[in-house]
């Protein structure tokens, strides 16, 4: 997995896996990686949040406490503003 620098942040960064981008932040000393991107890359969806949106419902319905160790940050947007992003470790 290669990264690259981010511009104006250095606890920011892209991972490149597979040829996609993969957002991901330092938070609390840990990497913490974009869970929709993620998705995005192990599914090749068309639409990743549409996608992990689903699943983290039926996450949530089955009682799974996969989705509690998920964080909502603040990452940079395709549009260049920071939304809140799920994030996991």
């Amino acid at each position: 997995m290669k990264t690259r620098k981010k511009e104006g942040s250095m606890d920011t960064k892209i991972a490149i896996f597979k040829g996609k981008g993969i957002r991901k932040t330092i938070h609390k000393g840990e990497w913490w990686f974009s869970v929709v991107d993620v998705c995005g890359v192990l599914t090749d969806s068309l639409d990743a949040g549409a996608y992990w949106r689903k699943l983290k419902e039926r996450l949530k319905g089955e009682g799974s406490e996969v989705v509690t160790f998920c964080h909502g940050l603040k990452l940079k947007a395709s549009d260049g503003k920071l939304r809140e992003t799920d994030c996991a470790v």
